[in-house]
């Protein structure tokens, strides 16, 4: 019996910089293994989806500006004959395959998506492309916490539903970092690790710096052992 051929209308974007882009914007310790762990971990959650899903970075977008790249992007997707896109990027590593099934539930019943980050932009955009306006989209206050309000304010004006997710945090600082790892808490994932890794790592060379001279020269015990594991 042949198989059936399974017909998507949903496909999810990933909006995402290579590491070595990320590095020009975003000064990180270590950046370029969190940035590639990044991208790793948002591929790993799209593909266990389901759904198709696309990766486009520098060397596929195009456009004069963040706006202009990131609607130039989701057109790309729909000219390929999908019904529905969802986005997401690689700075949001809470992000759940939950979430995006939740997303893709909603679409399926015309309705807007948006998963709102604490810092008032968005992690996650679901839409038809009956709700596509390319023009009124590039005009969007990209890159500010006003963002995530007005978009709403435009499809509100439609009389298109908007569902919103919870909120997560975006992973734009290396402050950023501890507090994302909180919400990690219950996962051991490779991205997890990572964090954790940087996070130890800051921190006992932050806690050094503040050990007198003379006390680290006469004791061995800052060089010996594991880490410090402690996440205030």
């Amino acid at each position: 019996m042949p198989e059936t051929l399974k017909i998507f209308t949903t496909a999810i974007l990933v909006f995402a910089n290579s590491s070595e882009e990320e590095l020009k914007h975003k000064a990180i310790p270590k950046g370029s293994v969190l940035f590639q762990g990044l991208t790793e971990h948002a591929i790993s959650t799209a593909k266990k989806t389901g759904l198709p899903y696309f990766l486009l970075t520098e060397k596929e977008q195009y456009g004069n500006s963040f706006g202009e790249r990131f609607v130039n992007a989701i057109k790309s997707i729909f000219d390929k004959g999908f019904d529905n896109v969802i986005t997401i990027g690689n700075d949001t590593p809470q992000l759940k395959v939950s979430d995006i099934v939740k997303a893709s539930g909603n679409l399926s019943a015309n309705k807007f998506v948006l998963g709102p980050s604490s810092d008032g932009g968005f992690y996650l955009m679901g839409l038809h492309k009956s709700q596509f306006d390319t023009k009124a989209f590039v005009e969007l206050p990209w890159k500010t916490n006003t963002l995530a309000k007005k978009i709403t304010t435009v499809i509100e004006s439609s009389n298109v539903r908007v569902i919103q997710l919870r909120v997560l945090l975006d992973l734009d600082t290396n402050a950023d970092l501890k507090r994302i790892l909180k919400g990690l808490n219950n996962s051991r994932g490779k991205i997890f690790q990572i964090i954790l890794s940087l996070v130890t790592s800051t921190q006992k060379i932050i806690l050094q710096a503040y050990i007198p001279l003379s006390f680290r020269l006469n004791s061995t015990y800052f060089n010996k052992g594991s880490p410090f594991h402690f996440i205030n």
